[in-house]
């Protein structure tokens, strides 16, 4: 026992960089202070459009590189008072970093890809979803290039002297590592399947942690859908007869129509079918003279 515990006390203690002590209480630091903290993946960004993002970024969102392992660190050390923060180690993938914002995830995930720019795919990357080669005319002529889309599993056939894709082929899925052979056919056909930017893994805010697929939001599509939700619940509502501030005056306008036609029906006079009334009496007067040949 003596021998063990003498071991142990010559044991040299860990050294540890007083600039990585600096990095992990810097991110302390922005980890208590932000109340939205993500993970982002800087996989082939290159240095200059990673400035360039700061830049553009300035004022509303602080990204800050470090090693996965002093990122974690400091997660940790916020743990007990950031409740889930801790999670985030899961995502840390790759080349990373954290971003830290004052804005809601969702905001966030809008800023950073609004500023992400189209670039052709290279050997090796990893597809960042489906990579479709859609159908339609190309610029080739007929040749080998036949043979080499065919390769890949994508269908022509010749009109007009241009080769045509007959219909639209996955070439690569998403998570598939992108061959040479499909990088070089996309350069040639244009096609530019892979996004410059900072690649956004998961996001942290109240305990919460938000992935890529929930952030990814159709705005369109989202708002295309609440209106027909709330319309079809607005007519439920009316055929249930469900007074609720939405289709109460509408409620009111069909009931009021439906007794006015009701009136106008047996000829029942009151000021909201008198006119209707006379009118309606006019008419008849007319189709009646004109039956009998008299003159009004």
């Amino acid at each position: 026992m003596k021998l063990k515990k003498e071991i142990e006390m010559a044991k040299p203690e860990a050294h540890v960089a007083e600039y990585k002590k600096r990095i992990v209480k810097e991110l302390v630091e922005l980890l208590e202070s932000y109340p939205t903290v993500g993970v982002v993946d800087l996989m082939y960004l290159p240095a200059s459009q990673l400035k360039r993002i700061r830049n553009v970024l300035r004022g509303k969102v602080l990204i800050k590189v470090a090693k996965k392992r002093l990122i974690g660190l400091a997660l940790d050390a916020l743990s007990r008072k950031k409740k889930g923060i801790d999670k985030l180690k899961d995502y840390l993938q790759g080349i990373c970093a954290l971003v830290f914002s004052t804005e809601n995830p969702f905001v966030l995930y809008k800023l950073i890809q609004k500023n992400k720019s189209k670039a052709p795919a290279k050997a090796g990357q990893i597809a960042p979803n489906d990579i479709i080669v859609k159908a339609g005319p190309t610029p080739f002529t007929p040749g080998p290039i036949i043979g080499e889309l065919g390769a890949l599993g994508i269908k022509t056939k010749v009109e007009g002297g241009k080769v045509n894709i007959v219909e639209d082929k996955v070439v690569v899925k998403e998570g598939e590592v992108i061959s040479e052979k499909v990088a070089e056919i996309l350069k040639r056909l244009g096609i530019e399947p892979m996004e410059i930017g900072l690649n956004v893994i998961a996001v942290y805010e109240n305990g919460l942690i938000y992935e890529k697929d929930v952030l990814a939001v159709d705005e369109e599509k989202l708002m295309n859908d609440l209106v027909e939700t709330f319309l079809i619940a607005k007519s439920l509502a009316k055929e249930a007869g469900y007074f609720v501030k939405e289709v109460v005056e509408e409620m009111i306008a069909e009931c009021f129509n439906l007794c006015k036609a009701v009136a106008l029906e047996s000829w029942f006079v009151c000021p909201e079918t008198i006119e209707d009334s006379l009118y309606a009496g006019e008419k008849y007067a007319l189709m009646l003279a004109d039956k009998i040949k008299w003159e009004v």
